[in-house]
């Protein structure tokens, strides 16, 4: 029987900040369709590099990440709005427009599919409106389609984040830090709800966790770094003690700390019209390297334009 190739190949990826020292350091892995990975280390340990990486937030110094048989390091600007369209984002903060709905911020998950002119004005297909609504009943949260981001508490922004993320139909999911912030019983709906994206839906995940609890109990594979370089991959039940010990009292460079903070903030610029939805990005923040100036203005574009549902048929 042939083998399936994988959705996800990264390989020899390397990334460094300043030029000397090196955030991510000959990494290499591959992500099969419906598989649930979870990626642990310590803070600073290359993690929210390597998830920007895959869909370039992040530019890679060297090395290939290859998207469903795509190359997207080298993928043009129209190429790449296609690719992530399919590799949807969860966020640590949620990214959501708190001054608008749930249903609202949902929708922005279809924005990859429009035209500027579309998305901007927020029109949208019934069947669009039908499948937002759907993406809400599917993470628990119907009740609150017409609730206002910003009156949601945290466990309840990160499942519309979550549903933004199902209405782009995606082939991948990445998410960093999706529980960081929550309780433990919030913690456990979240993942419950990844877990089922992945059992019921076929779609692959990618998760950043410091829960190493969570990450042996929801994952199908665990994938560690320490200081940039990949030191564990492998099952949960190879997952010991020891090894856990090891991954997280190995020493990794301090010094490319402060570099990379602070091109994951302007990455996180970003994502709100790139990553969330693949939506077509100012040129002039493509051509500076997707800096903190483009960052800071696709944001602001995103934040000025919620979906005015209402005025679309939408009561």
């Amino acid at each position: 029987m042939r083998e399936e190739s994988p959705l996800l190949a990264v390989s020899h990826l390397t990334k460094s900040y300043d030029g000397w020292s090196r955030a991510l350091d000959d990494v290499t892995f591959s992500l099969r369709r419906g598989e649930f990975v979870s990626i642990i280390g310590s803070s600073g340990a290359g993690k929210s590099t390597l998830l920007r990486c895959v869909n370039r937030l992040v530019v890679p110094t060297s090395g290939v990440v290859a998207f469903d048989g795509r190359e997207v390091c080298t993928a043009s600007r129209r190429e790449l709005r296609a690719l992530r369209r399919r590799i949807a984002m969860v966020f640590q903060h949620y990214n959501l427009v708190g001054r608008s709905t749930a249903v609202e911020n949902v929708l922005q998950g279809r924005l990859g599919y429009k035209s500027s002119l579309a998305g901007s004005l927020g029109i949208f297909t019934e069947e669009e409106k039908r499948r937002a609504f759907q993406a809400l009943e599917q993470v628990g949260l119907s009740d609150f389609a017409y609730a206002r981001a910003d009156s949601l508490s945290g466990g309840q922004k990160q499942r519309v984040g979550i549903a933004r993320s199902l209405v782009q139909d995606p082939l991948l999911m990445l998410a960093d830090e999706p529980i960081a912030s929550l309780d433990p019983k919030s913690s456990r709906t979240v993942m419950d709800r990844l877990r089922w994206a992945a059992d019921e839906l076929g779609i692959a995940c990618l998760v950043n966790l410091h829960q190493v609890d969570f990450a042996l109990e929801y994952s199908d594979r665990v994938i560690a770094l320490s200081g940039g370089r990949k030191v564990f991959d492998g099952v949960p039940a190879e997952l010991d003690e020891a090894t856990v010990k090891a991954i997280y009292d190995g020493k990794h460079d301090s010094a490319q700390q402060p570099a990379e903070a602070g091109e994951l903030a302007a990455a996180e610029g970003l994502a709100e019209a790139e990553a969330l939805a693949g939506a077509e990005a100012p040129a002039e923040a493509e051509a500076d390297g997707e800096g903190a100036e483009g960052g800071r203005a696709a944001a602001a574009a995103a934040a000025a334009r919620p979906a005015p549902l209402v005025a679309s048929g939408v009561a």
